[in-house]
């Protein structure tokens, strides 16, 4: 089963922008003004690009076979069996290999998220017999006292932990990790410079 992780308020963000974006385009070219409008655009075209690749592009994905980490401008493949521990400070740190750390770019964890967190696992800690807040459902109270002190990167690297130990316990085979360049976002570069160019050439 495949589980994609982000940073919601990232993913959010970038469509809106985008949204903005795609009025922008219109207007612009529906009015088009000769360089100011070609400007325009190129400056819309090289933001865009910025926010799909630190936004849109970056997710922490796992497969059957391996953990798949789509940083800005490069992929990379590793399998279960591979993984050796998992850290977790402000990012996730994958150790694979000889001394080898990939560092996932999503979730991260903020210093303010961290501080939230503990205070959440502080007020579980002090809820006494008699208490004021709703009664929670079983699955609610099971799911509260999972994230008690722990940021969204804390769990996701304990799913990331425990993957790896049940391939090892299976005796799975520690394929070698793949890394490869991110030719969307290599695309989406040069598309932005192309139309840099053309608002530069265009008198």
């Amino acid at each position: 089963m495949r589980q994609t992780y982000r940073s919601r308020s990232a993913f959010v963000m970038a469509w809106f922008w985008l949204a903005f974006v795609a009025f922008n385009v219109y207007d612009l070219i529906h009015k088009y003004s000769g360089k100011a409008s070609m400007v325009a655009l190129a400056v819309l075209a090289v933001l865009t690009a910025v926010v799909y690749v630190v936004a849109l592009r970056p997710a922490t994905v796992f497969t059957e076979r391996e953990l798949v980490a789509r940083n800005p401008l490069r992929t990379v493949r590793v399998p279960w069996a591979a993984i050796e521990d998992v850290t977790v400070s402000h990012a996730i740190g994958v150790h694979h290999g000889d001394d080898q750390v990939l560092r996932l770019w999503t979730p991260m964890s903020s210093a303010r998220e961290r501080a939230k967190a503990q205070r959440r696992g502080l007020a579980s800690q002090r809820r006494g017999r008699f208490q004021t807040e709703p009664a929670l459902s079983k699955a609610e109270q099971a799911a509260q006292e999972a994230l008690a002190g722990r940021t969204h990167a804390d769990w996701v690297g304990e799913q990331i932990r425990e993957r790896a130990e049940a391939a090892r316990r299976r005796h799975e085979e520690a394929a070698p990790v793949q890394a490869s360049w991110a030719y969307d976002a290599v695309a989406a570069g040069v598309a932005a410079l192309a139309l840099v160019v053309v608002a530069i050439v265009v008198p």
